[in-house]
């Protein structure tokens, strides 16, 4: 009897494991070697997919002595920076494996866990995500705006993301093609992966510290990534200031009814420039931030229709066995 090809590949995947790094110097000498030791430790066929975001430190030399001391590390060089949801991008269009494992390269996603993940997808899940247990290392605004984002986002969408998991996860071969067809510009990973489906469960972890180096995300991205995910996957809150406009519209001609009933059968005079001007603000403040929401999503139109990539390629660094000092054995 004939092996079943699918059984194969789980006894003999190909995992293919997708960083992305930016200004990450000072982490890649303890990546390396951790997550190359779990690689090998499953004894299966590995690739190691580096993704050098447009770093302004010596992120990418670091990078390309680790891939002449390894011919399964690739190292994609992009142009510019492009972000991280661009660079995962690219990192999942290079991959070749049976399963692909993203992870950050700061050492909070820890490498000992995809041991677990493929254990998981042996037993039959296609996607594998990492979920946090505990945000107690986070500051205490960084815990509120977490809740508080992944609160609204599941509220507004069809497809919730799973809260306190990041882009920590396994894929199956077939969930990463499909997530490969989406043709979004501006791009969200959580909400993409949350989209497509697939049978899908979690693995708890607790997240240490960052191995070295600071973090990129400051208040003001993460709000602008906030903004991405809702915007990208729900028209809520276009919908929302149409009920506004009804409930402000409604009031006023309460408003009006009241006052043409005072002056007429009371002879109130009604000398109200205060609370007209109040009115006049408050309908101006309401139509300015309704024009940004409809703003918002006209630029994502705008962005989208010019068909632009997500990111371009300067070099892929792939060195042959033995290839110390020549140049790069392959560039794009």
């Amino acid at each position: 009897m004939q092996a079943n090809p699918a059984d194969r590949i789980k006894s003999d995947p190909l995992i293919s494991v997708v960083v992305p790094f930016y200004n990450e110097e000072g982490v890649i000498d303890q990546f390396l070697p951790q997550v190359t030791a779990v690689l090998e430790e499953t004894g299966a066929k590995w690739e190691l997919i580096c993704i050098e975001d447009g770093s302004r430190d010596e992120t990418l030399a670091g990078l390309l002595a680790g891939a002449r001391a390894n011919p399964a590390i690739k190292v994609l060089q992009l142009s510019r920076n492009f972000g991280k949801e661009a660079a995962l991008t690219a990192g999942l269009e290079e991959s070749a494996g049976d399963v692909v494992v993203l992870m950050d390269a700061d050492l909070q996603d820890p490498p000992v866990l995809i041991h677990q993940m493929l254990d998981k997808w042996r037993d039959g899940y296609d996607v594998v995500y990492g979920v946090r247990q505990s945000r107690e290392s986070d500051s205490l605004g960084k815990r509120f705006s977490a809740g508080a984002f992944y609160r609204v986002f599941n509220k507004l969408t069809p497809n919730p993301v799973p809260a306190d998991a990041g882009d920590f996860r396994l894929m199956d071969r077939r969930v990463v093609d499909r997530v490969r067809e989406l043709p979004e510009r501006t791009r969200f990973m959580k909400g993409l992966f949350a989209w497509v489906g697939f049978k899908s469960t979690a693995v708890a972890y607790d997240r240490p510290a960052r191995g070295g180096g600071q973090s990129a995300w400051s208040y003001w991205k993460l709000w602008n990534y906030a903004l991405d995910g809702v915007t990208s996957f729900s028209t809520m809150p276009l919908r929302v200031w149409t009920y506004v406009g009804l409930t402000v519209s409604f009031l006023s001609f309460l408003y009006a009814s009241f006052l043409i009933i005072r002056t007429l059968f009371f002879g109130v005079d009604l000398p109200g420039y205060a609370s007209l001007m109040v009115v006049i603000l408050f309908l101006g403040g309401i139509q300015l931030i309704s024009l940004g929401v409809i703003g918002e999503y006209l630029g994502r139109v705008f962005l989208e229709v010019k068909q632009r990539p997500v990111y371009l390629i300067d070099r892929v660094y792939q060195f042959k066995p033995g290839q110390q000092n020549s140049g790069p054995d392959s560039e794009a």
